[in-house]
């Protein structure tokens, strides 16, 4: 069985690994720190907690945190990969190698 709670502030570093983990590079992916310091990349978790910030985090009959999903408002200023308009967020969503299947 599954808990999903909001995102507290200090679990910025936990939305970090499951933005990693959200990353589809299927060779070679770079190691989490070099991947997440791309200027791109950074964009996604940069000041989290501003306006437009959701995150919602799951955990499991443990208590231990398994997943995530997120979204973050962008503008056209600063476009994300999946920007669409200001009003429409972009959605993220990943799960530890443990739990999925």
């Amino acid at each position: 069985m599954f808990h999903i709670r909001g995102m507290e502030r200090d679990e910025v570093n936990f939305l970090m690994d499951m933005l990693y983990e959200s990353i589809h590079i299927p060779q070679n992916k770079p190691p989490k720190e070099e991947l997440l310091s791309l200027p791109h990349i950074k964009k996604y978790y940069v000041d989290w907690g501003r306006q437009g910030d959701k995150a919602l985090i799951a955990h499991n009959s443990e208590g231990e945190r398994v997943g995530a999903v997120w979204y973050r408002l962008f503008d056209g200023d600063n476009k994300g990969y999946g920007y669409v308009n200001p009003k429409t967020p972009e959605l993220g969503v990943a799960v530890n190698k443990e739990v999925r299947g």
